[in-house]
């Protein structure tokens, strides 16, 4: 593990998709992140019942919804995004590749430049403040389940 600005140490895996995306050109990161959008897997049908506006990530301009769920102390993190956003679908799909199945610290653990250090290359700075805000929602919700066992207000902890 790296440190972060702060001195925090990088989790591993967030640390494997700042190292892969340093070394990519602007092409390259392109098609990574199209092989990436398409690794988002649907959100579950437990979530398709619940009201989706609670879950929206109203900071960004395409209609995104987070839920995250905590089992035996552990975050799992799920999302609607439409097929039409691979950016979105993309950023997502790689960091609950590296944070489900893991303690709310790792989470907590992402630096805060993740997504400019990701996306800088590729000119989507205009889009960085929807993508900074699902980052943050997710921050959110570890710090939750790090506080209290799991998100309030979100779908029950599993296994608690």
């Amino acid at each position: 593990m790296s440190e972060t600005p702060d001195a925090a140490p990088i989790p591993e895996g967030i640390e494997k998709i700042l190292r892969r995306f340093a070394m990519l050109n602007p092409d390259m990161t392109r098609q990574a992140l199209v092989q990436y959008s398409n690794r988002l897997p649907a959100v579950p049908e437990r979530f398709r019942e619940l009201n989706r506006e609670e879950y929206a990530v109203h900071e960004c301009q395409t209609p995104v919804a987070l839920y995250p769920e905590v089992a035996e102390g552990r975050m799992y993190y799920h999302a609607d995004v439409p097929q039409s956003a691979p950016t979105i679908r993309a950023l997502l799909a790689m960091l609950f590749e590296a944070l489900n199945g893991q303690p709310p610290a790792v989470t907590l653990a992402i630096p805060p430049d993740f997504v400019r250090r990701v996306m800088d290359k590729i000119g989507l700075g205009t889009r960085e403040v929807g993508l900074n805000a699902m980052v943050e929602r997710l921050k959110r919700a570890a710090r939750e389940a790090q506080d209290h066992g799991g998100p309030r207000g979100g779908p029950a902890s599993i296994g608690a």
